[in-house]
């Protein structure tokens, strides 16, 4: 029984957008199950997907909150 989290930050994929929307949460789901089961032959009854939204300021890169970082990166 495979259980996969993914985690992303909360910044949606979009303009106006604060978080990843339930439609794409929802192909992530079902991608990511297909895989499982495409490549290790688990049934998708028995897979597990965990999505974490992560608030960016908790998010790090670089040793940098994200925020910081892509603020130094587009000054460079």
């Amino acid at each position: 029984m495979p259980i996969v989290t993914i985690q992303i930050t909360r910044e949606g994929s979009g303009p106006g957008r604060s978080a990843a929307t339930a439609e794409e949460k929802a192909k992530l789901i079902a991608g990511t199950s297909q895989l499982l089961l495409d490549v290790l032959g688990k049934p998708l009854d028995a897979t597990f997907v965990v999505i974490e939204e992560v608030e960016l300021d908790n998010w790090g890169w670089g040793g940098l909150p994200v925020p910081e970082y892509r603020k130094r990166c587009a000054a460079r």
